[in-house]
């Protein structure tokens, strides 16, 4: 940014979050305005109370003098509401700007009973999360949605999603922020979707692994996906497609039709549904993969030889997506990350892959657990509000 004149309000709110520039000094050095137009320009920021002043950082001048006053972001000005959909399950949380859950529920929430019920259900849940966390709904500057399905994030609609009938399509921006305005009596916020392995994946990534530039989470529940961040940013593809692992056609699958209508898919073979139903068919009671998540934690033989098989046919389409991306972390996370899923895993990739694309990868499990899709959702709201050019529109909204 050195030399850019141009440099705007919102520039200057990204340069002090990221820590490349933390003094008035500092921000002028780095982009060629003067000390005048930069103080111009924070004061529109404090004014906002987005900025405020930290304690004493190191002197700007190279001829001594006073420790310049650091500038930081001001995480305290608003807070943020986040939820992760599963097919029978949901998570909801209150978060700071920094990403610290302030407040959280879990509950069951069937997908299957659409979206209208589901996004009503979750405007209550938010309303007694902020009383909860005591803060107030006028606080709130944005929602972030994880689904499990493939998203437009240009519309925040899903598209064709295999496990979520009567979503495809559907206005779930729209919705969800009546649904807030509805239980809280606040003006509607903006509302962002994503699918819930690229919001994991990111959260994974900015909270345990920021300096990996190319990491990959594969989450393994009901179905299968995986989010995939490259030099700090999810890779969506064209249109919201990429990750869709569970529906790469697999020889073991040849005559398993899997929910998206197909036959071959790795999810009709590997998911946790899948497992399941092998379960139920041995006789064992499992409906879905939190059923055989309870079983491998209770140490089931039968269940930990399946997670195991199913962890091998995911080994080897990982292989190929090693080979392809070269991560320098692959995580696995769902349901199944358990120890019997892993080892399946492990066998087969690193069995199948080239030498030189693992000579550097590790193969980790979550480190936030099933919390990964509300930070990840939370940070999403957050690049998108406090991103230069949003600032600016803001800041005219506001006044300042």
């Amino acid at each position: 940014m050195t030399g850019r004149a141009q440099a705007s309000a919102g520039d200057l709110l990204e340069l002090v979050r990221s820590g490349r520039a933390t003094t008035r000094g500092a921000l002028q050095q780095v982009t060629g305005l003067s000390r005048a137009t930069v103080g111009h320009r924070l004061e529109r920021l404090f004014r906002a109370g987005w900025l405020r002043e930290g304690a004493g950082g190191p002197v700007d001048s190279p001829l001594g003098g006073r420790p310049s006053i650091t500038l930081e972001f001001d995480d305290a000005h608003a807070v943020v509401l986040a939820a992760d959909l599963d097919t029978r399950h949901a998570r909801a949380a209150v978060l700071s700007l920094t990403g610290e859950i302030l407040a959280e529920h879990s509950g069951v929430l069937v997908v299957e009973d659409g979206p209208d019920a589901v996004l009503g259900e979750l405007g209550r849940w938010f309303a007694e999360l902020l009383e909860k966390a005591g803060h107030r709904a006028d606080e709130v500057c944005g929602i972030g949605l994880a689904v499990p399905g493939p998203v437009d994030t240009d519309t925040g609609r899903v598209v064709q999603p295999p496990i979520m009938p009567g979503w495809d399509g559907y206005d779930i921006r729209g919705r969800l922020a009546r649904a807030f305005t509805e239980h809280t009596g606040a003006p509607a916020v903006p509302v962002l979707v994503d699918n819930d392995a690229n919001l994991m994946a990111y959260g994974e990534q900015r909270t345990g692994h920021a300096d990996c530039s190319a990491f990959v989470l594969v989450k393994v529940s009901t179905g299968i996906g995986a989010g995939v961040v490259v030099d700090g940013s999810v890779y969506r593809g064209v249109d919201g497609g990429a990750g869709d692992l569970g529906h790469i056609r697999v020889p073991a699958g040849a005559d398993a039709l899997c929910r998206c209508g197909s036959y071959g898919c790795l999810a009709a073979v590997a998911s946790g549904g899948a497992v399941a139903r092998r379960l139920a068919e041995a006789g064992v009671p499992a409906a879905s993969g939190s059923d055989v998540r309870d079983l491998l934690a209770s140490g089931h033989p039968e269940a930990a030889a399946l997670a195991r098989d199913a962890g091998r046919q995911v080994g080897d389409v990982l292989a190929t997506v090693v080979t392809l991306l070269n991560p320098g972390v692959l995580m696995i996370a769902g349901d199944l990350a358990g120890t019997a899923f892993l080892t399946g895993v492990r066998e087969l990739l690193y069995q199948r892959a080239l030498p030189r694309s693992t000579a550097h990868l590790h193969v980790v499990t979550s480190r936030l657990g099933e919390r990964a899709g509300l930070v990840g959702a939370g940070a999403m709201v957050v690049e998108h509000l406090y991103a230069p050019e949003r600032v600016e529109e803001r800041l005219l909204v506001l006044g300042v």
